[in-house]
């Protein structure tokens, strides 16, 4: 069993330590494109996580991490 699982991001694929959650996940990612947690949505598996859920939610080997801005409008 491996140490590691690879994520696939918009930002291509993320090795991380096995039992990575979002919030670590999202802290890689962001490193790369200099964005600030707040200011992103986030998606796995196509699913919408809420920003209090990122820090509990774990990430399995092959999921899809996506980061996206938030749409607000009337």
């Amino acid at each position: 069993m491996s140490d590691l699982i690879t994520i696939h991001s918009d930002h291509g694929p993320v090795q991380l330590p096995a039992g990575s959650t979002l919030a670590t996940a999202l802290t890689h990612i962001l490193s790369l494109t200099g964005q600030d947690a707040h200011g992103v949505a986030t998606a796995v598996n196509g699913v919408f996580v809420p920003r209090a859920s990122r820090a509990s939610h774990p990430l399995a080997d092959g999921d899809a991490v996506l980061c996206f801005s938030p749409i607000t409008g009337g």
